[in-house]
């Protein structure tokens, strides 16, 4: 079925108006514990991931010191906000944010776009680790080890808004984070947007014909940095504090993993990868220590079987739902599924004995897993994790050769069907 109707493009209007509904519902949704504090980081995220993806994905930059211009927009916008004679409402807050970020991004993206490829990157994290040092050297404007806090609590309530209660602040967030999403996809669209892609395919071509590669990528990490500024700014809003962290090269290379994980390949990656990176660091290391061991794990696998990112997956599986071959595979997929669930299972069981062990022996050997007591001490709770593994290994080794074959059998046909002109 086509979903386009001349000039009225039906399937985009579709996504957007679903995506704006997603915003307003996800509060009614999630309603338990700190729900609306990890829906507000999330939100914050996405934006940052896909600025970050402006390099990255469009333009093949890979930067190490993004969280530059998101860290000093959220430094910037929180001493606007504790200048109470500059009235800014806190509302137009993360525009003060994209414009610092823009400005920086003026300043710096000069310097380090004369460059690409790996001396870009280096340069990057040469940059990076200059405005973290410079944060501790200057604690008059980023407060040093402690940070910056503000009160985002100020001036008169307009119509009852506060942003006190922090669904006022979520829906600022999703506000913005619309608005960031449309204007960045409107890029995309652009012949700036479109010659970046170029630039990134191959350069040398785009200079042969009378473009100059370096004001590209210039002109694109200024936008960048500008949506990283709002990320940041929003930031600052949702926890009213900045400090040093946020300018880090951790922090950098946090949002590089998050978007590799999303899919660089794709514009909606970030917004995957963002989901993803929230529920490891955030939420998973609520329950567990090892919470950056399963992230280490789980990206290692990501690359192993799906070096695109998650948005490569969906992508496949929709096409093959597309072309109605989904009934083929599905058994096959949930054997496979079900096999590696159970490894899965084991593995953490192995990890949290083994982290117990180590790090938690000062209360005792006994731990708690899944409701279940179990003694570090004792062989049993090893053995179970060790036959869950064993018992996915085998599973795993009866079950992929059948999935393998007819999965590359649907996309053969489906390849020979849109070669034959019957997509």
């Amino acid at each position: 079925m086509m979903l386009t109707f001349k000039p009225i493009n039906l399937g985009r209007w579709l996504v957007w108006t679903c995506f704006a509904l997603i915003l307003l519902v996800a509060p009614m949704i999630f309603t338990k514990g700190a729900s609306l504090s990890i829906l507000s980081q999330i939100g914050t995220i996405m934006i940052f991931g896909l600025s970050y993806n402006m390099l990255l994905g469009q333009g093949g930059m890979l930067s190490f010191g993004h969280a530059v211009y998101s860290g000093l927009g959220a430094f910037f916008a929180v001493h606007t906000m504790n200048q109470t004679g500059l009235h800014v409402p806190t509302t137009l807050i993360p525009l003060v944010g994209g414009i610092a970020g823009m400005a920086f991004g003026v300043l710096f993206g000069y310097v380090t776009t004369k460059k690409s490829g790996t001396t870009f990157a280096m340069i990057t994290l040469g940059l990076v680790e200059l405005v973290f040092a410079s944060s501790l050297m200057f604690p008059g404007f980023f407060g040093g080890e402690g940070g910056v806090t503000t009160n985002r609590v100020s001036g008169q309530a307009f119509m009852g808004i506060t942003y006190g209660p922090q669904i006022q602040v979520y829906y600022l967030i999703a506000f913005w984070l619309f608005i960031s999403t449309i204007a960045m996809f409107a890029f995309t669209q652009t012949p700036l947007g479109r010659m970046l892609n170029a630039v990134r395919d191959n350069p040398e071509r785009v200079e042969f014909i009378g473009y100059d590669t370096q004001w590209v990528r210039y002109l694109t990490l200024i936008l960048s940095a500008f949506f990283a500024g709002i990320s940041g700014a929003l930031a600052a809003i949702n926890f009213e504090i900045v400090t040093a962290e946020n300018v880090s090269a951790i922090r950098s290379g946090a949002i590089l993993l998050f978007v590799f994980i999303g899919g660089i390949g794709f514009f909606f990656g970030p917004l995957l990868g963002a989901v993803v990176g929230i529920f490891f660091s955030v939420m998973l290391s609520d329950f567990t220590a090892a919470w950056q061991l399963y992230l280490g794990l789980f990206f290692v696998a990501l690359v192993r079987f799906a070096p695109a990112g998650l948005s490569s997956l969906l992508m496949l599986l929709l096409r093959v739902a597309k072309f109605g071959k989904f009934g083929r595979i599905w058994k096959p997929l949930l054997a496979v599924s079900a096999v590696s669930l159970v490894g899965l299972f084991g593995l953490v069981i192995a990890i949290e004995l083994l982290y117990h062990m180590t790090l938690g022996s000062a209360n005792g050997s006994v731990t708690r897993l899944f409701g279940v007591q179990a003694d570090t001490r004792s062989a049993l709770p090893w053995l179970v994790a060790a036959a869950l593994m064993a018992l996915s290994w085998f599973g795993y080794r009866q079950t992929q050769p059948a999935y393998g074959a007819v999965w590359n059998d649907v996309n053969a046909e489906i390849v020979a069907k849109i070669k034959g002109g019957g997509a």
